[in-house]
C-alpha cells in the first residue's frame, strides 16, 4: 500500500497489536511488487496486508510468494488487486468494504437529505435574497428510489426507514426477490417505474459490463422535474453527459462522488453548475476514519490465526455481484 495510507490505516498502536499475533516484516511495501525488494519479503510472507495503491496480485507477483495463504485488504474492493491467479492457488481473501460502508452511507444520508430539502437550489438563491416559507422544499415524504441492494445499498435503505421523516423507498435490484424486498421494508420496482416515482435516486449498484450506463439518457428524463441523483457507488453507472445536460437545464440536481471519467475534465459543465455538488471520491474512509480499516485488517489476521471464520471474506463468485 501507500505509504501515506498505511501511516494512517497503521498508526504504531495498531502495528503493535498485529505484531503480537505475527512476525512482521519491517516497514511497508510500496509501489511495484517485483522489484528485489519486494520479492525478498515476499519470499517469505504468509499473510499479504493490503490497501490503497497496492499493485495487482498477478501470476508474477505470485511466484516471488510460494508460501502466500491470505491476503487482508484494509480498503474497500479487492477487484483491480486480485487475479485470478489468486483463486487458482486457493489463496484466502478478505476485504474491510463492511468498515468502508458506514462513512458512505452517512455521505449518502446527508446527500438525500439536501437533496429532498432543496439544499443546492436554495443556496444558489440565496444570493437573490432571502426565500419565502412557501418557495422552501419540504424534507419529509418524499419518494427515494435506490438502485442495488448492496452492502450499502441495504444499510441506506435501514437508515431511511428507521427515520421519521416519512420516506417512502424504491428498490430495484435483480437479484432482490419479492419476498426479500418486504423483509427490507421497500418496494421493488423496474428502473424506468423507479425513476418516474422517485423525487431521490441514489446509486449503489456495482460496476458491471451490464450497469454500464445503467442510468441512461432514457431513464434520467423520467425522473421528476426537480428530482435528484446521487452516485457514491461507481461513475460509470450514469451517463455523465445526459447528466450533465438535465442539470443543465435546471431539470435535475446531483450529488456525485464518483463520475466517469474519473476525475472530470477542468472546466467540465457538472464542476460550474450551482444545482451539482462534485466531490472527490472522499464518501468512503478519510481522514481519521482511514484507522477502522487497519483495525478491521487487524481483527481478521487476528481471527485467521486463531483459525476462526474471517467476517470478510470473498469468494471468486463474489466478485461478479460487489464492487
Amino acid at each position: 500500500m501507500g505509504a501515506e495510507v498505511a501511516a494512517r490505516a497503521f498508526p504504531p498502536d495498531l502495528r503493535e497489536r498485529l505484531g503480537s499475533h505475527v512476525e512482521l516484516v519491517p516497514g511497508v511495501l510500496t509501489g511495484p511488487l517485483t522489484g528485489p525488494a519486494a520479492r525478498a519479503v515476499l519470499a517469505g510472507a504468509e499473510i499479504l496486508v493490503t490497501g490503497w495503491e497496492c499493485p495487482p496480485l498477478t501470476p508474477e507477483v505470485l511466484a516471488y510468494a510460494p508460501h502466500l495463504r491470505a491476503v487482508v485488504h484494509a480498503a474497500g474492493s479487492v477487484k483491480a488487486m486480485v487475479t485470478e491467479a489468486v483463486w487458482e492457488r486457493g489463496i484466502v481473501v478478505s476485504s474491510a468494504a463492511d468498515a468502508n460502508a458506514d462513512p458512505v452511507v452517512a455521505f449518502t444520508l446527508a446527500a438525500i437529505t439536501f437533496a429532498a430539502k432543496g439544499a443546492l437550489r436554495a443556496a444558489a438563491g440565496y444570493v437573490d435574497g432571502w426565500p419565502s416559507f412557501a418557495e422552501r422544499a419540504g424534507a419529509d415524504g418524499c419518494t427515494v428510489g435506490v438502485i442495488g441492494a448492496s452492502r450499502i445499498g441495504r444499510r441506506v435503505i435501514a437508515a431511511l426507514r428507521a427515520c421519521d421523516a416519512g420516506y417512502r423507498v424504491l428498490l430495484t435490484d435483480p437479484y432482490v426477490t419479492p419476498a426479500e424486498a418486504a423483509s427490507l421494508g421497500v418496494e421493488l420496482a423496474p428502473l424506468p417505474e423507479l425513476c418516474a416515482r422517485s423525487a431521490v435516486v441514489t446509486v449503489h449498484a456495482p460496476q458491471l459490463p451490464e450497469t454500464c450506463g445503467l442510468l441512461s439518457e432514457a431513464m434520467l428524463k423520467l425522473i421528476p422535474d426537480g428530482g435528484s441523483v446521487i452516485n457514491t457507488a461507481r461513475g460509470s453507472l450514469v451517463d455523465t453527459e445526459a447528466l450533465a445536460r438535465e442539470c443543465g437545464a435546471g431539470r435535475l440536481d446531483a450529488f456525485l462522488d464518483v463520475t466517469d471519467p474519473e476525475p472530470l475534465p477542468a472546466g467540465h459543465v457538472l464542476l460550474r453548475l450551482p444545482n451539482v455538488l462534485v466531490t472527490p471520491h472522499i464518501a468512503g474512509a478519510q481522514g481519521s476514519e482511514v484507522r477502522r480499516l487497519g483495525e478491521y485488517a487487524v481483527a481478521e489476521v487476528e481471527r485467521y490465526v486463531a483459525g476462526v471464520p474471517l467476517r470478510g471474506r470473498l469468494l471468486r463468485k463474489d466478485l461478479r455481484r460487489v464492487a
